[in-house]
């Protein structure tokens, strides 16, 4: 459902504007501050939405019908791509014993994210300003 897909991105684009402050902070590892606290939190809840996400991307294509369905599908490939990915260079510091502000900087900076957060953007945009189907349906 578009409702799914567009709740992940949602959680992603917050978890992304959380790390974006944590990499502010300058700390040396996340027992060195209450935000250290919440970053692991933010990249497991990040970690878990992007496992299958691309699952509620090919939903919302067809729950909305969205046509021509193959260039659609051709980016759901794209947007499985960039999620898993993304999922493993998360996952790499998730498993590190300390999350610094430089280390979460430099995943900040990884183009597997920024590729990613980009994928959410554009279909999200798409999801956002199609008109509903049953909107649609009544102006005929």
């Amino acid at each position: 459902m578009a409702i799914d897909f567009l709740e992940c991105c949602d959680l992603l684009e917050r978890c992304y504007e959380f790390l974006l402050g944590y990499a502010a902070l300058g700390v040396p590892g996340d027992e060195a501050s209450s935000a250290g606290a919440q970053v692991r939190t933010q990249l497991q809840q990040a970690w878990e939405a992007l496992n299958g996400l691309a699952e509620s991307c090919r939903q919302a294509i067809t729950d909305q019908q969205l046509e021509p369905a193959t260039k659609y599908q051709g980016f759901c490939s794209i947007l499985e791509r960039d999620a898993r990915d993304s999922a493993a260079v998360i996952e790499l510091v998730l498993a590190q014993p300390s999350i610094s502000s430089q280390l979460v900087d430099n995943l900040n900076a990884s183009s597997h994210l920024r590729a990613l957060l980009t994928d959410l953007f554009v279909f999200g945009e798409i999801l956002r300003t199609r008109p509903k189907l049953g909107v649609v349906a009544e102006a005929r």
